[in-house]
Formats: structure tokens, sequence, C-alpha cells
């Protein structure tokens, strides 16, 4: 799988991220510094997700200091469904009920430890297909082909 790999700065945690991703086989595409540089949280967080969306990625896993960050960025960006997470069980519902394809998580608050398990919790999850999520889906989808929500809610 290609895994786009983005953050505003070189952590540690980025670094065990990127040779986790890289030792379960997948081909990491970064978008962020070369160097002790940064750069700015809502350029690298679109980059990585228009590389999801175009198909130059299958997924995204994005950095910033608390996540947030990137998180409302890469959700500007029609078709992606980024999902801030702290821990695993976040990171299995984010799959599993809201077919995320794009974890986001913390510099700050996010030890290799944590990291590793989340990246377990996130690869071993699938999305399964059933009417209530999929409706919900379906209302993300309009949303972001520019419908209002309220199109397709009834009361």
């Amino acid at each position: 799988m290609k895994i786009a790999l983005a953050t505003d700065e070189r952590a540690h945690v980025v670094e065990v991220v990127r040779q986790e991703l890289e030792a379960r086989g997948h081909q990491v595409i970064w978008f962020g510094p070369q160097a002790e540089e940064t750069l700015p949280w809502p350029q690298v967080a679109r980059q990585a997700a228009e590389a999801v969306v175009s198909g130059a990625a299958d997924e995204a896993v994005l950095f910033c200091w608390t996540g947030t960050g990137v998180s409302l960025a890469a959700n500007k960006v029609p078709g992606i469904r980024a999902a801030l997470c702290d821990d695993a069980e976040t990171a299995r519902g984010a799959r599993l009920w809201n077919d995320a394809n794009a974890l986001c998580l913390s510099i700050r608050r996010t030890s290799p430890v944590i990291a590793r398990e989340i990246l377990e919790a996130w690869f071993s999850t699938a999305y399964q297909p059933n009417p209530t999520d999929d409706a919900c889906l379906q209302m993300v989808a309009e949303m972001d082909a520019g419908r209002s929500a309220s199109d397709t809610i009834t009361a």
C-alpha cells in the first residue's frame, strides 16, 4: 500500500512511524521537511490529502504538534475522511464506522509505543458496510460535493 506521510516538523515519533510503515511493507510517500526546517501544517496536510484523492497514495498518516491542524486542513479536501486518533480504539472506530482514509496524530501526545498500537488498529480494521454508517458517509460525500447536509436529512 502507498502511504502519504506528512508532517510540518521532524520529530522522533514521526521517524518511528515512518520506519513502522516501511517495516509493514508500505511504500511511504514523504510530505514534510527534509531537514530541521518546519513547513506550514496546512501545506503538508493538503499535499498528502490530495495524493490520496488523486490515487497517488492509498491512505495518509499526518502529524502536527496537536494533530488538530492537519486534521482540519486534510478534511477540507473533498474525499478525505481524516481522523485525529490518540489511541488504538479511536483508530479502530474511525476505520470501522467512518471509513477514515487519513490518520492524524499529535507529535506532542503520541509516544512511539502508542503510535505502533494505533497503526496496528488502523491497518487491521476495515470499514464494515451497514445501512446506518453508509447513510452517514453518503451525507459526508454530499457535503464534499457542495450540497447541504440538510438537503438529505428528513425530520
